[in-house]
């Protein structure tokens, strides 16, 4: 069987080029760069495309985006300050390729069919599972525009609390319980009629990024990480890694597709 580092370099080659200490140092949680990756595979990138990298964190995945594929990149994070991500930005020479802003995702400061990629790596359980945001955030999508999500997932949906696992309950109110399964997600989206859902899979590498995510965790997390602590236990592999492209289409065209389909 071959390694986990030629596993990574077969998956990952771009990746696997920027320095692990650099990609710690500025994830924030599991290797941001691996699960960017995971989906860029998916969407047509093109020189010179404005691309919305929605809760960007400290603006790596930014940074990797303009640098591999030449993309014009709007870096959006609410928690983290945009001077930050300016100063990052600076150090790699790229403040006229990538622009950092401190917004809300539910308040974005763009005019409407700005964008040709939205991708949001990470961070869209927090906001996305409100059924009004993804014609919400369609918006700011160009017709025939992209969608992409990769975040994380439960391979069966939880739908009551006796349904809950052991080793969840402790976490489970303030985190685990937003938390669904691909099925659920690809029917939240197919149900607006605003996107053509092009992919909705587990990621090919969830196993991998999973042990890696642990043991960066045991060498130089934080105790109090219950993403860390939970995938530990998850001894029945409940938790993994998803990959969710969407493409802006016509609403009545896509509405009158898919009932022919």
């Amino acid at each position: 069987m071959a390694s986990a580092e030629h596993q990574f370099k077969h998956l990952f080659p771009r990746s696997v080029q920027y320095d692990p200490h650099w990609v710690r140092t500025h994830s924030m949680g599991e290797n941001v760069l691996f699960n960017l990756e995971s989906i860029t595979a998916q969407i047509p990138l093109k020189k010179g495309m404005r691309v919305l990298d929605l809760g960007c964190g400290k603006a790596i995945s930014s940074i990797f985006l303009a640098k591999e594929f030449g993309v014009q990149v709007w870096a959006v994070d609410e928690a983290i300050s945009a001077t930050d991500n300016y100063k990052r930005i600076l150090e790699e020479n790229l403040e006229n390729q990538v622009f950092p802003i401190q917004a809300d995702a539910r308040s974005l400061p763009f005019p409407q069919e700005f964008f040709d990629v939205v991708l949001v790596i990470d961070s869209y359980t927090y906001f996305g599972t409100d059924d009004k945001y993804l014609p919400y955030i369609c918006k700011f999508l160009k017709p025939d525009g992209y969608i992409g999500v990769v975040d994380v997932c439960f391979l069966e949906e939880i739908e009551t609390l006796d349904q809950v696992p052991d080793f969840l309950q402790e976490d489970y109110q303030d985190y685990w319980y937003y938390i669904h399964s691909i099925p659920w997600w690809k029917k939240l989206w197919e149900k607006t009629g605003l996107v053509e859902v092009t992919t909705a899979e587990l990621l090919p590498a969830a196993q991998l990024i999973k042990e890696q995510y642990v043991k960066d965790f045991e060498e130089h997390g934080q105790k109090k990480d219950p993403f860390a602590r939970a995938l530990k236990k998850d001894n029945q592999q409940t938790i993994s890694f998803f990959r969710l492209v969407g493409q802006r289409t016509d609403k009545n065209a896509y509405l009158q597709s898919y009932k022919k389909s």
